[in-house]
């Protein structure tokens, strides 16, 4: 069994809670597990999700890609840092019409000041949908800044 990566304390209540009122709410995106060393979500493919042909639009699968390895960050980053990212890329491979899509996110690279997390992207039959790759800053708290 994996090390736990986690520096802050977390739980899925507060991981789903921390998406109220934002664009992951809004697509219906769901944290599900917190693993040693992974994070894992998923998002319906339904009307809020798909594009004009009838598929998962792209976009929401790098939503919920960048969702889920910016809490990975976030949460393997020192009390008091937080995450940002820098850069992104996917590559869609199936696509998917209904059901749900479910993204688990593992780190390549932890870090100082830069984490590097891959994120695989799963149909309900287990079939990989996309696969992305998200580069994180980790920024120290600025010193004499009020939170």
């Amino acid at each position: 069994m994996p090390t736990p990566i986690w520096k802050k304390q977390a739980s899925l209540a507060a991981l789903n809670g921390a998406n109220h009122q934002t664009a992951a709410q809004h697509l219906g995106i769901e944290i599900i597990e917190l693993g040693d060393d992974y994070v894992r979500g998923r998002v319906p493919v339904d009307h809020r999700t798909k594009q004009p042909f009838g598929l998962l639009h792209g976009g929401v699968s790098v939503v919920l890609a960048e969702s889920l390895g910016s809490i990975g960050a976030y949460y393997a980053s020192p009390e008091g840092h937080h995450a940002v990212g820098l850069d992104i890329n996917a590559n869609h491979l199936r696509s998917a019409t209904s059901g749900w899509v479910t993204g688990t996110a593992r780190p390549v690279h932890i870090g100082r000041t830069t984490h590097v997390w891959q994120i695989e992207l799963v149909n309900e039959a287990g079939e990989l949908t996309c696969v992305s790759r998200l580069t994180m800053a980790i920024l120290a708290p600025r010193q004499g800044a009020t939170p």
